[in-house]
């Protein structure tokens, strides 16, 4: 596949590159989110999605990016619209996450440079949103599919950048880093019960092993790439 040269496509983040992972929030109202956050950045990740399925999220998201935008890329997700998109943009947000391909939000922020990840299942959705000038695509729901379904997507897309959401554990995440994914998406299985629990030490403690797992697998997978460039 020849890439557009005239496709506006935001760039990942360096924080996304170094560390990749996303770390996405659900809770039932924003204030809820700071304890959280801290406990996910002492962990070691920090890239943070917050939902809209969270009540209050426009209102607390440019104090949250004042307070940790220094350590960590504050982004917003489940964006359905432009408006929303927009809104979120004014608040600072690093970065949009949509739950289906929506190339109007993926052509407002390519327009704006800031990186976008739509979210798609098809082929056919995730390279519309790729040639629309995605960052990279979401594979969403990414359980239903498996890691292997990376590599079936690059064979006729052989630059897309792929991020998987949805269901997507420990061993999974690993799994898809290992298979070439840029990076990935992950909530529940990382969140767990915290925000009715409260364990914000046991959170930092997934997080740190999350983040030392997917290192190692990116750090294998990129010395096969350059052993296999030398050959």
């Amino acid at each position: 596949m020849i890439t557009d040269a005239r496709i506006q496509r935001p760039a990942p983040s360096g924080t996304l590159l170094k560390t990749p992972v996303i770390a996405v929030l659900r809770a039932s109202h924003a204030r809820e989110f700071r304890p959280v956050i801290d406990a996910l950045v002492q962990g070691g990740i920090s890239t943070i999605e917050l939902t809209l399925s969270t009540e209050g999220v426009f209102d607390a998201l440019p104090d949250l990016v004042r307070e940790f935008g220094s350590e960590a890329d504050i982004g917003v997700g489940t964006i359905t619209s432009r408006n929303q998109a927009n809104r979120a943009l004014v608040g600072g947000a690093a970065f949009l996450v949509t739950p289906t391909m929506n190339i109007e939000v993926v052509k407002t922020c390519a327009a704006r440079g800031i990186p976008v990840y739509p979210g798609g299942l098809t082929p056919t959705e995730l390279f519309e949103g790729w040639n629309a000038g995605a960052t990279a695509v979401k594979v969403f729901p990414a359980s239903t599919v498996g890691p292997g379904y990376l590599a079936q997507l690059r064979g006729p897309f052989p630059d897309i950048q792929v991020i998987p959401s949805g269901g997507v554990g420990t061993a999974d995440a690993v799994a898809w880093i290992e298979a070439g994914a840029m990076a990935v998406s992950i909530g529940g299985p990382l969140l767990q019960d915290v925000f009715h629990n409260a364990d914000l030490v046991g959170l930092a403690k997934r997080a740190d092993e999350l983040t030392a797992r997917v290192a190692e697998s990116l750090a294998a997978r990129n010395g096969k790439t350059m052993t296999g460039g030398q050959r």
